[in-house]
């Protein structure tokens, strides 16, 4: 049995990182967009819950939400994007690809 190798772009681990995440060569794309992707819902869950007992006013609520959104700027990446550009002597992130939310 084969098993996939994977290379994370430096600016991609560089995110990552700041989230907890730390993928090795072994760690396929999907599952570390997918546990991103949890994070991130948990963070939305989170902000509204705040925003449902007062704690972040009406008017800034679409303001944290961007913000949450630039903040977890890899999930802008399609998944099949994460494979192509994770794998082992592939693009890595080209200019212009990563979103900005």
């Amino acid at each position: 049995m084969t098993h996939q190798t994977w290379t994370y772009p430096e600016e991609l681990t560089v995110a990552l990182l700041s989230y907890g995440l730390k993928p090795t060569a072994t760690t396929p794309p999907q599952l570390v967009r997918d546990a991103l992707n949890d994070l991130y819902r948990y963070e939305i869950r989170r902000l509204r819950q705040r925003r449902h007992d007062g704690l972040v006013e009406k008017s800034r609520y679409v303001d944290e939400v961007i913000l949450l959104r630039k903040r977890y700027w890899p999930l802008t990446l399609q998944p099949d994007h994460w494979l192509r550009i994770c794998q082992a002597g592939g693009p890595g992130l080209q200019p212009g690809t990563r979103g900005t939310g």
